[in-house]
């Protein structure tokens, strides 16, 4: 590495302060940080708050997430050829799916990596490692055969809109790769939505079919699988949203480093599971309801991407709540907008979406109040400890 570390200084002499090639370091810069431990502290944003790099904060996210996305590799590959032959190979399973999915996440990398630089070099700051989640969340949350060009879209409106319009990794108000999705569901609908966008080749072979379990409910057509099936992940979805097993064990990763915050995570899935049984109530009180409100409380939390959103989207440390109180507050509405949404938008029965871009808007507002609330207690308890004084002087 001090090999390495020697010819990197020299290569980088033409692109420090003073010289021709000055307003380039930032992209060479990136080069160092991703090889080497940065050797600068961050100024702003949510990361401030914590001795830990933003290198290594991102890096953590990204093993948390390798195994949703190799499982969402080999379930693309299996979903496809499960369907045209009688046996399917694990690496044969693996190949398929790899084939669809690497490209989307080089294409994701190639150009909001390409919009960082931009802007670093623009602007004269170093580029942040903010990206390296991002780029390969947005491949994750798409259906697996939508067109390159448009996951390019969505990322050029997720970078420049969902990020560096507030002023950079740190800033952004919304979840850059919920915001990317958001613009493809809206400016592509029929590439994000129905039956046949969630298995590889279903579009252009008539024996593959692909509709995933909340289509099929909204549809009245029953689950089809068993709840094993669903929390193992065997299931038609987004490329890694549909093993819940998989998710969980990110999320173990993710609160044993102290980079996702459990509360948001625990606090997201009761209240879903709470909204799910209010509506599993509704027979009960006379009022016949229907595949969704019918479906266990518990099939709702491993179904869709439920748990994906929660774990790796709702944990965001930018645009999550910031007090311990506000975490559970703001968790705890996601999980029970998602469900409610999913089951009153039969149209799109997939509300973690939605409900997290909305409680990231209100997530200032929750801090706000949460914040207010302890300075008035702390200013009432003030004024009775002076009370007690006064009365026991007089």
């Amino acid at each position: 590495m001090e090999w390495i570390r020697q010819r990197l200084d020299k290569f980088k002499e033409p692109f420090g302060k003073g010289q021709k090639l000055e307003k380039y370091a930032p992209a060479i810069n990136a080069l160092d940080t991703f090889l080497f431990t940065p050797n600068h502290t961050t100024q702003k944003g949510a990361h401030v708050r914590d001795a830990v790099d933003l290198k290594r904060t991102m890096i953590t996210v990204v093993i948390a997430l390798i195994p949703a996305l190799i499982f969402g590799m080999w379930n693309g590959g299996y979903q496809y050829l499960s369907q045209i032959q009688t046996e399917v190979g694990f690496w044969e399973a693996l190949g398929h799916g790899a084939l669809k999915i690497v490209p989307m996440i080089a294409v994701s990398y190639a150009v909001g990596l390409g919009i960082e630089f931009l802007f670093a070099i623009k602007r004269g700051h170093e580029v942040n490692e903010g990206y390296l989640v991002t780029g390969l969340l947005i491949p994750m949350i798409m259906p697996i055969d939508i067109p390159l060009w448009m996951v390019a879209i969505s990322v050029v409106f997720a970078v420049l809109i969902g990020k560096e319009a507030f002023g950079g990794t740190g800033m952004n108000i919304l979840n850059p790769a919920l915001t990317a999705r958001a613009f493809a569901f809206f400016a592509y609908p029929t590439y994000m939505s129905g039956n046949q966008v969630w298995v590889s080749e279903a579009t252009q072979v008539d024996a593959v079919t692909g509709e995933t379990i909340l289509g099929s409910l909204a549809a009245g057509e029953g689950a089809g699988y068993s709840t094993m099936d669903m929390f193992m992940g065997y299931i038609p979805g987004s490329i890694a949203e549909t093993s819940t097993l998989m998710i969980l064990l990110g999320a173990l990763l993710l609160v044993l480093t102290k980079v996702g915050n459990w509360r948001i995570i625990v606090s997201a899935f009761i209240g879903a599971a709470i909204m799910a049984l209010i509506f599993n109530a509704l027979p009960s009180m006379g009022i016949e309801g229907n595949d969704l409100t019918n479906l266990p409380w518990y099939q709702h939390l491993v179904i869709g991407g439920l748990a994906f959103g929660i774990v790796f989207m709702a944990t965001d440390p930018v645009s999550a709540s910031q007090t311990l109180k506000g975490m559970w507050i703001y968790g705890f509405l996601i999980g029970l907008f998602a469900v409610m949404i999913r089951i009153f938008n039969p149209a799109y029965p997939e509300g973690i979406m939605l409900a997290i871009l909305l409680m990231n808007v209100f997530a200032p507002v929750i801090d706000h109040y949460v914040i207010q609330a302890s300075v008035k207690k702390r200013v009432k308890r003030k004024n009775e400890s002076l009370n007690k004084q006064i009365n026991t002087a007089v």
